[in-house]
C-alpha cells in the first residue's frame, strides 16, 4: 500500500471542525415509527436561501425551484402579475441588471442545466467505465441495514464500539468491491486508523486535501441520502439529551475510505481532473444569475399567495357567532388539516367556537401505551419530555399481562414465520390461511387506528401545585381563562391508514409523530379535577362547575371524531351527547366533501373506505399546501375560508403579559411549522435528494426507512405521492408566511433575544407579516429587524396601543 504521512495537529484541528460542520449540515430523519417533518435546510438556517441553492446545484447537482413553465402558467391564468415580480424585486436583493424586462425574458426558456461536482468515485467510473458510486451506495447500505436494524432483521449487525469500528469488521471480510475491481480492498481497509477521526485525517493527506475540504464533505454525506440524515438523527436526539455522538461523522469516515482507496488504485488516470474538483470545492459559494431569477421567481410566487392570503383575511366574514355563553369550545391543533373542520363545525351552529393549539397541548409526555414497555415521546422532538405517563392498568394486572403475553406470542410466531429454516415449510403449510386475511384486506374491512381504551394517567405522583400550574400554563396559552363555555372539547389528531409506511406521518407532527388522543384525554383530566379547578379560581382563572372538559380524537382521513366520554367521573347527559356527536357528524361530511375535490378517484362518500384499502397510496394528502401561520384572534379568520392551507393559533395579545406566549409561539410552533413547510418545499422542488420517491416501490429496511426498489440509499422526505396527484403537484412550493396579530416592536425585541429563529426569516426561509386591529396585513419583516409598510394596511393600532 502507499505509504501516508501523518497530518499535523494545526491541520487536524481543521479538518475535525470541517467534518462536524458537514455533519451538521445534514438534516436529521426520524424512523418511520416516529416520523415528524424535518427542515431538510436545518443545516443552513444561516445561510441565505440563494446560498443555499448554489450550495445544493455544487453538491447535489439541483435546483431549489420549480421549472420556469410553472411560473409561466401561474402568469397565464393571472395567479401572478407583473406587480408580484416587481415586490420581489424590491424585497430581494439581486444583481442590478436583473429587472422586469429580463425575468420576462428569462421564462422564454428553461434554466441552464445543472450538473454537480463529481466525487472521486464519479471520476474513477467515468475512467474504468464502472460503477463506483452504485458499488458504494451498495456495500454501505448492505452494512447500514444490518447495523441501525430496529428489529426487523433476524441477524442484526453487531453494534459494538459503534459504526466505523463495526464496518471495518465488515469490510475486511466483505469481497465484493475487490471483485468489482476494487483490489486490495479488504487489506486497506485493515489498515485504515482505528478511529474515525484519525481515518477523515488519513483520507485527507491522500486525496490532497490539505487542511480545507471546502464542501467536499458535506456532498460525500449527501450521496448516502437517508443513511446520513438517520446518523445524524441519533446525534441530533442525543445532543438534546446532554449527550454526545459521532454516528454520521463515522459514516462520513466509512465514505471518506471508499474514497480514498479508488484513488490510490486509479490516481495516475484521475489526479488532472480531481485537482480541479478540490479547486473548485474550496472556492466561494456564490448564486449566479440562474439561480437570482429562480428566486426572484419564487418570491414573486409567494407575494402572489400574500395577496390571496390579505384578500381573504379582508373578505367579510359569513360567521355568525351567538351573544350568550358558548355551548361547545372546541380546541384543535393548528395543523392545516384542523382549518377545514374548524370551519366546519363553527357552521354548525352560532354557540360553537373553535380554538387552535399545538396538538400536544402544552403537556409533553413520554408516554407508556397499555401493555407496553416503549416509551412514546408524545411532544414536539425539539423538546424533553416534562411529564411521563401510561395507560391506567386493572389492579390486578390481569389484562395487562394477557396482553404482554400475547404480544409476546405473536412477536415469536412472526419470527417462526421469517425463519432461515422454517419459512419455506411455513408458506407450503400455513399459505392457505392466510387466504381469509387477504380477503378482508382486499374488501376493506381492515382494522385502522388502535387507540387505548384504558385512561392514561400521570406515572409521577404530581402535587395540586404542580397540576394547577401545569393547568393555568396551558390555558393562558391558548387564550382562554374565561367565557368557558358549557362543553370545552380537546381535541387531538391521527390517521386513519393501513400498509403505509409513512402513517406516522400523517399523524401529529406536535405529538412526535403519534395521534393526539393521549395528550387530549390527560388535559381533560387535569381540568376536570375539582381541586386543581379551586387552585385556577385563587390563580384568577374562575371555570363555571357546569364546564366539563371533554377528550377527542379528529381522524384527519375520514373526519370522524372519536369521544372519550367514558373518561369523565360523571356522565354527560344522553341528548347533550347526542348532540354533541351530531354536530361532530355533520361538520365531517362537510369537511369530507371539500376534501375529496382535491383526492383522486375520492367522494365525500368514499373516503371511510380509501382509510382502509391498502393499495390505496393517497389516502389523505397531509399537510400539501400548507403557506401560511397564522397567530391572532379567531375573530380574523372565522368564517373565512383558508383552504386548508393555514395553521391556525388562537393569540389575543392584549392577554399576553410580558409577551411571553408570542415568545413561545415564535420559537416553538412557528418554528415547527417551518420544519414542515420546508420539508414539503424540498420534497417538490428537490425529490431526488429530499424525497421519499414512489411509494409503489418501497422496500421497508430496518424498520427505521425505505428503499426505493431493492437496494440503494434510504430514502427520507415525503413520498412523491404526497405531494403529487398523479397529474400535477398538489402542493404548491412556497416559503411559510407567518402572519402576527402583535406590535412589531415586541416581535422584534423577541427575534433579538432569539438569533436561530431570527435566521430564519433574515435569511428567507420565512416570511413575517403582522396584522393590523382591523385584520388586514399591514406591516412586512426586512432583514435585521427593519419593518416596511405594506398596501391596504390601513392601521398599526397594536404598535399605537403599545406607546401608549
Amino acid at each position: 500500500m502507499t505509504t501516508i504521512t501523518p497530518v499535523d495537529t494545526l491541520h487536524g484541528d481543521a479538518l475535525a471542525k470541517a467534518a462536524d460542520q458537514a455533519v451538521r449540515a445534514i438534516p436529521p430523519a426520524w424512523p418511520l415509527t416516529a416520523t415528524v417533518a424535518v427542515n431538510p435546510f436545518l443545516g443552513q438556517a444561516n445561510e441565505t436561501f440563494d446560498q443555499t441553492a448554489a450550495l445544493l446545484a455544487r453538491i447535489g447537482g439541483v435546483r431549489l425551484a420549480l421549472p420556469r413553465r410553472h411560473f409561466t402558467d401561474k402568469i397565464a391564468t393571472g395567479d401572478m402579475t407583473d406587480e408580484d415580480i416587481l415586490a420581489a424585486l424590491q424585497t430581494n436583493a439581486a444583481d442590478p441588471s436583473i429587472d422586469l424586462a429580463a425575468i420576462k425574458a428569462a421564462l422564454s426558456k428553461e434554466a441552464s442545466p445543472i450538473q454537480a461536482l463529481p466525487t472521486v468515485a464519479d471520476i474513477a467510473a467515468k475512467a474504468t467505465d464502472q460503477d463506483w458510486p452504485g458499488v458504494i451506495s451498495d456495500r454501505i447500505e448492505t452494512f447500514a441495514a444490518g447495523f441501525f436494524d430496529q428489529g426487523q432483521a433476524l441477524w442484526a449487525a453487531s453494534r459494538r464500539n459503534g459504526l466505523y469500528a463495526a464496518w471495518r469488521a465488515f469490510a475486511t471480510h466483505d469481497l465484493t468491491p475487490e471483485i468489482l475491481g476494487l483490489k486490495g480492498f479488504g487489506i486497506h481497509v485493515s489498515d485504515t486508523p482505528e478511529t474515525p477521526h484519525a481515518a477523515i485525517e488519513r483520507a485527507a493527506v491522500s486525496l490532497g486535501l490539505g487542511a480545507e475540504p471546502g464542501t467536499y464533505f458535506h456532498q460525500l454525506l449527501l450521496t448516502l441520502g437517508g443513511w446520513a440524515q438517520y446518523a445524524r438523527h441519533i446525534q441530533f436526539k442525543a445532543e438534546i439529551d446532554g449527550g454526545v455522538d459521532t454516528t454520521a461523522l463515522e459514516l462520513l469516515a466509512i465514505r471518506l475510505v471508499f474514497e480514498e482507496a479508488l484513488y490510490l488504485q486509479h490516481k495516475t488516470d484521475i489526479e488532472a481532473e480531481w485537482r480541479k474538483v478540490r479547486t473548485a470545492h474550496v472556492a466561494s459559494v456564490v448564486a449566479n444569475r440562474d439561480i437570482q431569477i429562480d428566486s426572484l421567481l419564487q418570491s414573486a410566487a409567494e407575494h402572489a399567495a400574500q395577496r390571496k392570503l390579505a384578500a381573504a383575511l379582508a373578505a367579510p366574514s359569513t360567521a355568525t357567532v351567538a351573544d350568550q355563553r358558548p355551548i361547545l369550545q372546541a380546541a384543535f391543533c393548528i395543523d392545516v388539516r384542523s382549518e377545514v373542520f374548524r370551519r366546519s363545525l363553527e357552521s354548525m351552529d352560532p354557540s360553537i367556537r373553535t380554538i387552535g393549539f399545538a396538538g400536544f397541548f402544552g403537556l409533553g409526555a413520554s408516554h407508556h401505551g397499555f401493555a407496553s414497555d416503549v416509551a412514546e415521546h408524545r411532544l414536539p422532538v425539539l423538546l424533553k419530555p416534562s411529564v411521563f405517563t401510561c395507560s391506567a392498568v386493572d389492579d390486578d394486572h390481569r389484562a395487562d399481562q394477557k396482553a404482554r403475553f400475547g404480544a409476546r406470542a405473536i412477536r415469536a410466531w412472526g419470527r417462526f414465520k421469517l425463519a432461515a429454516v422454517s419459512s419455506f415449510a411455513f408458506v407450503e403449510a400455513m399459505g392457505p390461511v392466510y387466504a381469509g386475511k387477504l380477503l378482508r384486506d382486499g374488501l376493506r374491512f381492515t382494522k385502522g387506528m388502535k387507540l387505548d381504551k384504558a385512561k392514561p394517567r400521570f406515572v409521577q405522583n404530581l402535587d395540586l401545585e404542580t397540576k394547577a400550574a401545569m393547568a393555568e400554563r396551558v390555558l393562558k396559552a391558548m387564550s382562554l381563562t374565561e367565557g368557558f363555555g358549557r362543553f370545552v372539547l380537546i381535541c387531538g389528531h391521527g390517521a386513519n391508514v393501513v400498509n403505509n409506511p409513512y402513517a406516522s406521518a400523517l399523524h401529529c407532527g406536535a405529538c412526535g409523530g403519534h395521534a393526539g388522543d393521549v395528550n387530549a384525554r390527560l388535559l381533560a383530566d387535569l381540568i376536570n379535577d375539582r381541586a386543581v379547578r379551586e387552585a385556577l379560581t385563587a390563580k384568577g382563572i374562575t371555570i363555571p362547575d357546569d364546564t366539563i372538559f371533554l377528550a377527542g380524537l379528529h381522524d384527519t382521513t375520514t373526519d370522524a371524531v372519536t369521544l372519550f366520554e367514558d373518561d369523565l367521573d360523571s356522565n354527560i347527559a344522553s341528548k347533550d351527547l347526542a348532540q354533541l356527536r351530531k354536530w361532530l357528524a355533520d361538520a365531517g361530511r362537510l369537511t369530507r366533501a371539500e376534501r375529496a375535490r382535491h383526492l383522486p378517484r375520492a367522494t365525500g362518500d368514499n373516503l371511510h373506505a380509501r382509510s382502509r384499502d391498502w393499495s390505496e397510496t393517497r389516502p389523505e394528502f397531509g399537510l400539501a399546501g400548507c403557506r401560511a401561520f397564522i397567530a391572532a384572534p379567531r375573530a380574523r379568520t372565522a368564517g373565512k375560508s383558508l383552504e386548508g392551507q393555514a395553521f391556525l393559533h388562537d393569540y389575543v395579545w392584549q392577554k399576553d403579559e410580558d409577551f411571553k406566549i408570542l415568545e413561545l409561539i415564535l420559537t416553538a410552533p412557528v418554528v415547527v411549522a417551518s420544519w414542515i413547510s420546508l420539508q414539503y418545499f424540498g420534497s417538490a422542488v428537490a425529490p431526488s435528494l429530499f424525497g421519499a420517491g414512489n411509494k409503489l416501490l418501497h422496500n421497508v429496511v430496518g424498520g427505521i426507512g425505505v428503499v426505493e426498489g431493492n437496494g440503494g440509499n434510504l430514502r427520507a422526505g415525503l413520498p412523491w405521492q404526497s405531494v403529487h396527484d398523479g397529474e400535477k403537484l398538489v402542493h404548491e412550493p412556497l416559503r411559510l408566511t407567518v402572519a402576527l396579530e402583535a406590535p412589531k416592536e415586541a416581535i422584534t425585541d423577541i427575534l433579538q433575544r432569539h438569533p436561530q429563529v431570527s435566521a430564519l426569516f433574515d435569511n428567507g426561509w420565512l416570511a413575517l407579516i403582522t396584522i393590523d386591529d382591523q385584520g388586514q396585513l399591514a406591516w412586512r419583516y426586512r432583514n435585521g429587524g427593519t419593518w416596511e409598510k405594506m398596501d391596504g394596511g390601513e392601521n398599526d393600532a397594536p404598535s399605537q396601543r403599545l406607546a401608549s
